[in-house]
């Protein structure tokens, strides 16, 4: 039972809530949801898990393992079964290769996939066990329940599918059909957001909605920009013009420093990292993007600021955003602009002191 296991660690009935809680929040539910959620896992059936690495970094492995709440070993043994993982596993060789064949013959699993997967010289970049990728992949998708990509590599490519892109590699949906895949992205993926897509699934019998993407629309519904704390600054014009400047120290919005919020998907603002502790923002440093698909190529220079923005408001889509970036014009921006440099004609008194005025965006390019 979970509750003699959560027991025999220390955990409470009351803490145990409390994370139902948090994942309810993560998921974009009702507070209510909680008790629906703490039954599921304690009398629903744990769920059988391969974890697959490829090209990769090992980056979402680690944010994996550095999550406390639940932690790695409250997650694999109360939630999840989790049979095979290179990092992870005490077996190793063809040991650990029978535990991957076992739970595949079985069905009913769920694969996560961590790395991209190189297509190159019949995918000689990455073999293991002497099987590539590729093979290993399609092996391990047979009778899966569904194929969850952690991090932006396995979900897109990532960093390896850049270009040019030597290993010819590729996210998993380019190599797997048939199967539904949800997309994870991120560098690395939030262990929250991980958590939380299985939870959805014990609790709900169903995989969560997903976007044009294949993202979980409880993560990767909504703009960093809509939900960024320093919003009120952009609305209000009040930018960081220089790393370390006043600006930069009373914490003002930092799209001129290349932030790439304002284009990308993903609930960093309100999980944030570290048990919530703080995000890439909220230290000081602007948005990458990293959990859009070929963040590397489409959103550097990485503090050049995005030339023109599609939309503002919360009922900008992925589609949208995914349009302007394959290259259609949008001209919001440059409305918001003229909106503002009117309401300063308008304006006899000069600004208050410190504010940094609101220029037109750049060219393409951001140059």
């Amino acid at each position: 039972m979970v509750e003699e296991r959560l027991d025999s660690i220390g955990v409470d009935r009351r803490t145990f809530l409390k994370f139902c809680a948090t994942l309810a929040g993560v998921l974009a539910l009702p507070p209510a949801y909680a008790r629906n959620i703490a039954h599921a896992l304690q009398t629903v059936r744990k769920p059988s898990l391969v974890w697959l690495e490829f090209q990769d970094c090992a980056g979402n492995t680690e944010s994996f393992l550095r999550a406390s709440n639940p932690s790695v070993a409250d997650l694999v043994l109360d939630i999840l079964s989790v049979d095979y993982h290179e990092t992870i596993m005490a077996a190793a060789g063809h040991q650990a290769e029978a535990a991957k064949d076992a739970t595949v013959a079985a069905g009913g699993h769920f694969v996560v996939v961590e790395g991209s997967i190189p297509r190159g010289q019949n995918g000689a970049y990455c073999t293991i066990g002497g099987k590539s990728a590729v093979q290993i992949l399609q092996e391990a998708a047979v009778g899966a329940v569904a194929i969850i990509n952690v991090g932006t590599c396995s979900s897109f490519g990532g960093i390896p599918a850049a270009s040019p892109n030597p290993t010819a590699a590729v996210g998993v949906s380019a190599v797997i059909s048939g199967v539904p895949i949800i997309n994870l992205p991120g560098c690395p993926a939030n262990a929250a957001n991980i958590t939380a897509t299985f939870v959805h699934y014990l609790t709900f019998g169903a995989l969560p909605a997903l976007d044009s993407e294949r993202r979980p629309l409880f993560a990767y519904g909504a703009r960093i920009h809509d939900n960024c704390p320093r919003r009120g600054h952009f609305d209000a014009g009040q930018f960081v013009s220089e790393w370390g400047d006043e600006g930069h120290q009373k914490g003002w919005c930092l799209y001129r420093m290349g932030c790439k919020g304002p284009q990308t998907f993903h609930n960093c603002p309100t999980v944030q990292w570290n048990d919530g502790t703080n995000w890439p923002i909220g230290a000081g440093h602007g948005c990458v993007g990293c959990s859009e698909p070929n963040f590397w190529d489409q959103m550097s220079p990485f503090y050049a600021r995005l030339p023109k923005v599609p939309g503002f408001g919360v009922e900008t889509s992925a589609d949208a955003i995914g349009l302007w970036l394959a290259g259609a014009t949008a001209a919001a921006f440059a409305a918001h602009g003229g909106v503002k440099a009117l309401q300063r004609r308008g304006e006899e008194r000069k600004p208050a002191r410190g504010r940094i005025e609101e220029q037109e965006p750049a060219p393409e390019g951001g140059k």
